[in-house]
């Protein structure tokens, strides 16, 4: 399991900086500067791939709207991104040299708790602090330990279960040429493609789920009160 390892590049100050550090800032900084040229050659007529970027766009923004019709506008831009980045992070691990930075706990541990402050965060944006609060004691103030717990536990198995999956595919990939050679490389490749594009999917729709259910638990307890 040594190879699954994160490597540590360099150090600054007291900080290892790791190569799953480096990849996933490499990855946000290529989505940033992307989508501000993107953004600067926008144009009625729609070129080939601005054409194809509206389609993937409108296609996450129709999944949000089948969860949370209410609040589509709200959850698109953190929801398109968290996909957008799962893809990439899943996918980069099939160029030489370079390792998914999803196979690293560190890193899905980091992108659930992102989550599980998304969830927070647009609940009190859409309800206020106190009636978002005020959620966690309904229907009797005996559940809020158990509400608690969920929250906890649900952003663990959020990181455990997308690092598990991605680890392990790197790992399958890795005995299946160490035993077959390069007899079978295409075959891998479809694997990795697949598997990473349904971790990704799965791990977007599973945070679209928590935030959303979040937000229509406390529009009924909020309109049961009214």
């Amino acid at each position: 399991m040594e190879g699954f390892e994160s490597d540590i590049l360099f150090n600054w100050g007291a900080l290892s900086i790791s190569d799953t550090v480096v990849t996933t800032w490499a990855i946000m900084i290529i989505f940033g500067v992307a989508g501000w040229i993107a953004s600067l050659q926008l144009s009625q007529s729609p070129s080939p791939l601005q054409a194809a970027l509206e389609g993937v766009i409108g296609s996450i923004e129709e999944a949000i709207h089948a969860v949370a019709p209410d609040h589509t506008k709200m959850l698109l831009p953190f929801i398109a991104t968290l996909w957008l980045f799962l893809v990439v992070a899943n996918l980069i691990g099939l160029f030489h040299g370079l390792h998914s930075p999803t196979r690293d706990l560190s890193a899905t541990s980091a992108l659930a708790i992102l989550v599980f402050l998304s969830v927070h965060w647009f609940g009190i944006r859409a309800m206020g602090l106190k009636a978002y609060l005020r959620h966690y004691l309904a229907p009797t103030p005996i559940l809020l330990p158990f509400h608690l717990i969920s929250e906890v536990t649900r952003t663990i198995a959020l990181a455990v279960r997308l690092f598990g999956n991605m680890m392990s595919l790197e790992l399958a990939a890795l005995l299946i040429l160490m035993v077959a050679g390069f007899l079978a490389p295409v075959p891998i490749l479809m694997l990795h493609i697949i598997e990473a594009l349904v971790q990704a999917y799965i791990f977007g729709t599973l945070a679209l789920i928590y935030v959303a259910g979040g937000l229509q638990s406390q529009q009924l307890h909020h309109k049961q009160q009214q």
